[in-house]
C-alpha cells in the first residue's frame, strides 16, 4: 500500500504541474492508497541529463517517496527513430551505435534523484522491435491523420512547406505503446509530449486497459532564457562538477530564479514565498541566486560539496583569486605560441576558438599579484612555473615547466 499523505498528494498534484488529466481520477487512487506504476520515458539524444529533465524525475521521486512503483524507461528504440514534438525541423534518425553510447550512464544520472533500486528500469527496444506490420496497422487506425496534424508544431511546419516524413507520424504510437507494455497507471512529460501522453491513453484502451492518468509539467528556461536543450548547449547538466553546476547557476537570469527554486529544487513553498518577497523589497538578487545556486547543487552532491562551491565561485569571482584546484599543464617549453597554449591545456578545442577569444580580450596570464591580457594571437608567450592560464572568468589551467 501506498502512503496516504492529503499535503503530498497537494504537492504531487500542483508543485511543478501544468496540467494532470484526468485529475478526478489520479485523486481517488492517491488517496485509495493503491500502489500505482509511474511512468517516465527519456530517448538517449545525448549523453546528459540536464535540470529540465530533473523536472519530472523530481516528480517522480515525489511519487516514490508516497510508496509508488517509479518504472523509468530508458527510449533506446524511440531514440533511433526520433521525436519531433518539440522541434520546428524534421529530427533525423540516430544510429544505435551513438544511442548505446548516450544512454551508458542514464541510470547512473537518475539515480542522483530517484532510489534506483527500487525503480523497475527497462529499454523499450524490449518490446517495440517485436511489433509488425499488422500490429502497428491495428496501433494506427486509433488515430485520424487530422489528430496529429493539429498539433502546434507539425501546423508551423506544414504551413511553412517544410517537411514531415511518415516516420513522424509513428513516433506517438510508439511511446503510447510503452504505456501498454509496462501497464502504466500514470505517465510523467512536459507540456511538448501532451499528444504522445495522450496516446498511451488511447492505446491502453485499444488494448482492454485502464488508460493512464497523465501530468505534465512546465519546459525550464536554459542559461540562455531559450528552452534547456542539450542542442543549444545552455544546459545544467547533472554530471557538472559541483562548482561548474553552481556557476552555471550564477549565470542564470534573474526573472528566472524562483520557477527555477520551484521546478528544480524541493525547497519548502512557503521559503520560495518568502524570496519571491525579498527580491519585490529590493533584496540583492545575488544573494537569493546563491541560495538557489546552493539548494540545486546540495540535491546532486551533498550540503559539503555545495559550501565549498559556494566558497570557491566567491574566491573567483567576488574576491579576483584563481581557483584553489585547476588543471595542470606541464611542458618542457619555456616559450609557447598563445594558440597552441590554449589548445593545448584544453582550455579551448581549435585555435579559431583560441584567437577569437583572444582578440575579445577574453585570455589573461597571471603569475603572483600580476595579471597580463593577452591581446595579440601571434604572440609567443614567455613560460614560467606555476603561471596560471585564464580564459574568460571559469576556466583556468597552472603551468608547470618540467626540469
Amino acid at each position: 500500500m501506498a502512503k496516504v499523505d492529503q499535503q503530498k498528494i497537494k504537492e504531487i498534484l500542483t508543485r511543478g504541474v501544468d496540467e494532470v488529466i484526468d485529475r478526478d481520477s489520479l485523486e481517488k487512487k492517491l488517496a485509495s492508497g493503491k500502489k500505482l506504476r509511474i511512468k517516465l520515458g527519456i530517448d538517449p539524444t545525448s549523453p546528459n541529463l540536464h535540470l529540465g529533465r530533473a523536472i519530472p524525475l523530481l516528480k517522480l521521486r515525489d511519487f516514490q517517496e508516497a510508496g509508488h512503483k517509479i518504472v523509468f524507461i530508458i527510449g533506446d528504440f524511440t531514440g533511433v527513430i526520433g521525436d519531433t514534438s518539440d522541434k520546428d525541423s524534421e529530427r533525423p534518425m540516430l544510429d544505435e551505435k551513438t544511442i548505446r553510447q548516450n544512454m551508458k550512464t542514464y541510470v547512473e544520472q537518475a539515480g542522483k534523484i530517484l532510489d534506483i533500486k527500487k525503480c523497475e528500469i527497462r529499454h523499450n527496444s524490449e518490446w517495440l522491435k517485436k511489433i509488425g506490420y499488422h500490429e502497428i496497422g491495428k496501433q494506427a487506425d486509433a488515430f485520424s491523420l487530422a489528430e496529429f496534424i493539429a498539433r502546434e508544431n507539425i501546423k508551423k511546419r506544414l504551413d511553412a512547406g517544410k517537411r514531415i516524413s511518415l516516420r513522424e507520424l509513428l513516433y506517438p504510437l510508439m511511446q503510447g505503446y510503452d504505456s501498454v507494455a509496462i501497464k502504466a497507471d500514470v505517465e510523467i512529460g512536459g507540456t511538448d509530449q501532451r499528444f504522445n501522453l495522450l496516446a498511451g491513453r488511447e492505446l491502453q484502451r485499444l488494448y482492454k486497459q485502464e488508460p493512464q492518468d497523465i501530468i505534465t509539467n512546465p519546459l525550464i528556461e536554459g542559461l540562455d532564457g531559450r528552452k534547456m536543450s542539450s542542442s543549444w548547449g545552455n544546459t545544467v547538466n547533472l554530471l557538472d562538477s559541483a562548482g561548474d553546476m553552481f556557476g552555471k547557476i550564477m549565470s542564470l537570469k534573474d526573472e528566472f530564479m524562483i520557477r527555477y527554486f520551484t521546478l528544480a529544487t524541493r525547497v519548502d513553498m512557503q521559503k520560495i514565498s518568502e524570496y519571491e518577497k525579498q527580491l519585490s523589497a529590493g533584496e540583492n538578487p545575488r544573494n537569493i541566486k546563491a541560495e538557489l545556486a546552493k539548494e540545486i547543487v546540495k540535491l546532486y552532491y551533498g550540503e559539503v560539496l555545495a559550501k565549498r562551491a559556494e566558497e570557491e565561485f566567491d574566491k573567483i569571482f567576488r574576491n579576483r583569486e584563481v581557483p584553489s584546484d585547476m588543471p595542470v599543464f606541464e611542458t618542457e617549453k619555456k616559450n609557447y605560441p598563445v594558440l597552441d597554449l590554449l589548445c593545448d591545456t584544453k582550455l579551448v578545442s581549435s585555435k579559431n576558438e583560441a584567437k577569437r577569444l583572444v582578440e575579445s580580450n577574453a585570455v589573461e596570464i597571471i603569475v603572483g599579484e600580476k595579471k597580463e591580457k593577452i591581446t595579440d594571437w601571434k604572440k609567443e608567450l614567455s613560460l614560467e612555473s606555476n603561471m596560471v592560464l585564464k580564459v574568460g572568468s571559469r576556466r583556468f589551467a597552472k603551468i608547470i615547466i618540467k626540469k
